[in-house]
């Protein structure tokens, strides 16, 4: 048996409200969660001693023979643990394991063109062979199955195309450090010996992640799963630097880069992270040349004066007007001259005015110099010590060489002063290593005419991006991009396709070829048979190779490949909005350069995922959700229902208390399903299954001619099956989940279900009970089909549970839409729960037992009495009422002096005798003592307010909270009295 039919087992004598608990509970859970939602009143939940003498034997609880179990195919389970709610241990059971209609077994991850021939593809963002799972990577896998899960049960072939990035610099480190507890050093090693090494790591431990992102459930296409190294995605790697070649868009040039002096490599921008940091403004005198006079330079970094080629300050500033045009002596360098230069984007308020211009170690000097002509010059070598042009301070590392500097002015006079100051300090993301901007030898690739495509491309509308503002972004730094350096200083990732010619000038005389056999044919076309050559030693950037990713993967260069013709141009790039302009831009380029079209047409982009107080999550901070932890904790399924909430780029907060409310939300699921099962026909009882399925609600008549309860939910079901649907086409996830959530549990579990038990353990006939049967069968099924996308595994536990399913719920078809629905029956139910609503407030007020059943009268006009006397017993089950004193009327009932008069709505009120609620007597003296409390409470605010010396001298808000207190007191009182007035008027008139 399944773990659900089990547990149904296990309770077969348990009472019929096994799955209702009072609703105050779970709405101060969810309030932490859902927007503005409607108030719900607690349900009655004691319901086991009034239901058994009236249930015909067919509609009693009953055990799920383990042969209905099997004949529901997939999902049997021989354990024998009682499952109360879902067993999360049964995720990776559904997931991968054992025979059946297991999902990946049964290939259900794979495009089927049976049902239609529009393909849905999402190519996934690769995460880092060398990661394991964060809060990130649970948001992109859960948002990217939502759209899959959907266009699958949709119809249209999916393809999600799985894979992982070799993370040049990530996987590097991580080996060194391995091999470094070995005793090893890579230097000790051949490059060959090295990368061996590598790539025996990543056999051994690259799949983790991917395992990983298994278990949040996601519907990969994993026979296509593909790694950055692989030999087809290597082969695009070099045939698209060739093309970018052969295009004059690839250059070799030295230009400044960020460079990390630790892992002896350019990084990207987008691996250099800057944080805020004490450190110091140091104030030095540089000497004008032929004069006395000085001229003072604030800067952060003294050891790079020995690097200085100007001295720059605003043509405005009058203070150093005069030296405009003449020369100062850089400190410390035996009288090297440079001049004094005017420039106007020279900040007058910044130190003291005068900027020291060291190109060679700064960018914002560094296109300065270009822009004026200036010479570059370095003062570093690569490891982060000073050279030779630093003179006496040559070898020394960079931040040993600011301390002795420093000393040395202050001796000389020429050292002004020190003062703290904040500075924003360029980190390596993976050492933590200060970042050296430095000019350097690299390989660039030429932006400008991709960009501008690629701006084109948007403009047109052939790529949407939502939400649609990071379109301002995505223009922006389109519009102003600078060359890519492309080249890195490592050993693992794509080495770059150019041969050196032994003994000729390597910035001159180079070959670009597709492998060593060609470079060497080439050779020697060019050269002559003896000539010899050497491979350039670097890798590409890991971002190259991504950037090729939506085509790549699909077999692209080979226009041929039987998967690039199906599925290309992708559907659907979603991923974090923090790379739009490293990554998502990038393949936009490249896709239109490589293939003439944009890679897909839609660019989700998701927030960062923080902490319940806003915060980014960080190890220093101590607030890091491990996902694997919380889906030990709260299930797969909460974590992804909750993660969904989120709108597309905005940052989400994410609590305890929001997964504890989503983790309820499954249980409920679990329990709303096990409610249903036990109140399901014996699957041998032929006619009653007949009866059941002979009710259809997809034409008018169907709908129209149900009993009021079953009419409104299943027109509530419909509209809500219009507005999902096209919330899921629009990308509004979010919206989607708030919805069928409050559909399921505000008018499904709380209004309908309890309402269906007057139709099933009330007198009323087979086929009143058949109807109920079938509309919570239908309700249900169709809401577990909405929910499949986002919590995939309890629904889909469940689907396999209920009778005659001859799919796994994956794959089913989705709802239809725009299906009959009874606006009318929605109004007319909507003021039968205004009734019951009141009623039981009535209730409440009074402290009537939850138990006890009172009398009532119900007053209103003949049609809105017809169409709420039929529904009596729901009426009855849902207030508590009395149903043989339940009466319906146009006017006001004979005892209305001493009953609780009630307003539901306009033209329907209700009557309850004020003795079937309560002791009267007891309940003037309880409410006696009472009002003498409140009034006490009452005089002591007025007391106070009325002292000068508390109003005058008293904060103003302790004064205000005071007559805010007394306000409330007095109405409290007023409350009391007329309550009072009404009981002890019954006293007198019972007497």
């Amino acid at each position: 048996m399944s773990t659900l039919q089990l547990a149904l087992s296990s309770s077969a004598s348990s009472s019929y409200s096994l799955f209702f608990s009072p609703l105050s509970k779970r709405n101060a859970l969810n309030s932490l969660l859902f927007y503005k939602r409607r108030r719900r009143l607690p349900l009655s939940h004691s319901h086991s001693h009034s239901h058994s003498h009236f249930t015909p034997h067919f509609l009693r609880p009953r055990l799920l023979s383990s042969v209905a179990a099997s004949e529901n195919g997939a999902y049997n389970n021989s354990s024998p643990e009682i499952a109360k709610s879902f067993d999360f241990a049964s995720e990776e059971r559904i997931y991968i394991t054992g025979l059946d209609d297991r999902w990946e077994s049964q290939g259900y991850f794979r495009p089927n063109f049976d049902r239609g021939s529009d393909p849905f593809v999402v190519s996934m963002p690769p995460p880092n062979v060398t990661g394991s799972l964060h809060m990130g990577h649970a948001m992109f896998v859960t948002l990217e199955d939502i759209m899959v899960r959907y266009h699958r049960m949709k119809g249209r072939p999916t393809l999600w195309l799985p894979g992982t990035d070799h993370a040049g610099i990530a996987t590097q480190l991580v080996v060194e450090r391995m091999l470094a507890s070995e005793g090893i050093s890579r230097a000790q090693m051949s490059r060959d010996e090295f990368t061996k090494r590598v790539w025996q790591w990543k056999e051994k431990y690259g799949g983790t992640i991917t395992n990983q992102i298994k278990r949040l459930g996601a519907s990969c296409d994993w026979t296509r799963e593909h790694f950055t190294l692989d030999e087809q995605l290597s082969q695009a790697v070099i045939e698209a630097f060739i093309r970018l070649h052969e295009k004059g868009l690839i250059y070799q040039g030295s230009y400044m880069v960020n460079w990390s002096p630790s892992l002896q490599t350019a990084v990207s921008d987008l691996e250099v992270e800057y944080s805020e940091e004490s450190g110091h403004l140091y104030y030095i005198k540089y000497r004008v040349a032929g004069r006395s006079d000085f001229l003072t330079v604030a800067t952060t970094r003294p050891e790079t004066l020995f690097g200085d080629v100007a001295l720059a300050v605003n043509p405005k500033d009058e203070r150093y007007a005069q030296f405009i045009g003449q020369m100062a002596i850089v400190p410390q360098t035996f009288g090297r001259h440079v001049p004094i230069l005017a420039d106007k984007h020279v900040d007058k308020e910044f130190g003291t005015g005068v900027l020291k211009i060291s190109p060679g170690h700064d960018h914002n000097d560094y296109f300065l110099a270009r822009k004026l002509g200036l010479p570059i010059l370095n003062v570093m070598n690569k490891d982060g010590t000073l050279n030779d042009v630093a003179g006496l301070y040559s070898g020394l590392d960079r931040f040993e060489a600011r301390k002795k500097l420093w000393a040395e002015l202050e001796e000389t006079g020429l050292a002004v002063k020190k003062e703290p100051h904040t500075l924003r300090v360029p980190r390596s993301q993976r050492g933590g290593e200060v970042i050296e901007p430095l000019v350097s030898k690299q390989w660039f690739v030429t932006m400008e005419p991709l960009a501008e495509k690629a701006l084109q491309a948007v403009e047109k509308g052939e790529l949407k991006i939502i939400p649609e503002r990071f379109e301002k972004i995505y223009n922006h730094w389109l519009s102003n991009i600078k060359d890519w350096c492309i080249s890195r200083q490592l050993w693992w990732g794509h080495r770059i396709p150019v041969w050196y010619i032994v003994g000729k000038n390597n910035e001159e005389e180079y070959i670009v070829a597709r492998n060593a056999d060609e470079a060497l044919e080439k050779a020697h076309k060019k050269y002559g048979k003896d000539v010899e050559i050497y491979q350039d030693p670097d890798v590409l950037d890991t971002w190259f190779s991504s950037a090729l990713w939506p085509f790549s993967t699909l077999g692209w260069p080979d226009l041929s490949a039987e998967d690039f013709k199906k599925f290309y141009p992708t559907t659907m790039l979603e991923t974090g909005h923090d790379i739009l302009f490293f990554w998502v831009a990038r393949m936009v380029m490249m896709g239109i350069e490589f293939t003439g079209t944009v890679p897909f047409s839609y660019v989700y982009l998701h927030g960062l995922i923080r902490d319940s107080q806003g915060r980014k999550m960080s190890k220093t901070l101590g607030n890091v959700i491990d996902p694997l932890d919380t889906i030990r904790e709260f299930g797969t399924d909460a974590l992804r229902f909750t993660l969904s909430l989120g709108t597309a780029g905005q940052d989400l907060n994410l609590s305890t208390e929001r997964l504890t409310s989503n983790k309820a939300f499954t249980n409920k699921l679990w329990n709303a399903g096990k409610f249903i099962l036990q109140n399901l026909p014996d699957k041998n009882d032929v006619p009653a299954w007949e009866s059941l399925l002979s009710n259809q609600f997809d034409c008018e008549d169907s709908v129209l001619n149900l009993p009021l309860s079953e009419c409104w939910v299943v027109s509530k079901l419909h509209l809500l099956i219009d507005s999902a649907t096209a919330s899921y086409d629009k990308f509004y996830f979010g919206e989607v989940a708030r919805e069928t959530y409050d559909f399921f549990w505000g008018d499904f579990a709380d209004w309908y279900i309890e309402a269906s038990k007057a139709r099933l353990y009330h007198s009323g006939g087979k086929s009143v009970a058949a109807v109920a049967q079938a509309v919570l069968l239908y309700t249900f099924e169709n809401i577990l089909k909405l929910l499949h996308p986002f919590m995939p595994f309890v629904t889909e536990e469940l689907w396999q549970a209920l009778p005659n399913r001859k799919l796994a719920l994956i794959v089913s078809p989705w709802p239809q839409t725009q299906l009959p629905r009874n606006t009318s029956s929605i109004k007319k139910f909507e003021i039968l729960q205004a009734l019951v609503r009141a009623i039981r407030n009535a209730r409440a007020e009074y402290s009537v037992e939850p138990a006890k059943r009172i009398s009532a009268s119900v007053v209103a006009s003949n049609e809105v009495i017809q169409y709420v006397a039929e529904e009596k017993e729901v009426l009855a089950l849902l207030s508590r009422l009395d149903l043989q004193n339940l009466h319906f009327t146009n006017s006001p009932p004979g005892d209305a002096d001493q009953s609780v008069h009630l307003v539901a709505g306009e033209g329907l009120e209700a009557y309850l005798p004020l003795a079937d609620m309560v002791d009267i007597s007891a309940e003037v003296e309880r409410l006696t003592k009472r009002l003498s409390k409140m009034q006490k409470e009452y005089d002591g605010f007025k007391a106070k307010l009325s002292s000068p010396k508390f109003v005058e001298k008293a904060p103003e808000d302790v004064v205000r909270g005071v007559q805010e207190k007394a306000a409330e007191a007095e109405e409290k009182i007023n409350l009391t009295k007329n309550r009072l007035a009404f009981l002890k008027s019954n006293i007198l008139v019972s007497n």
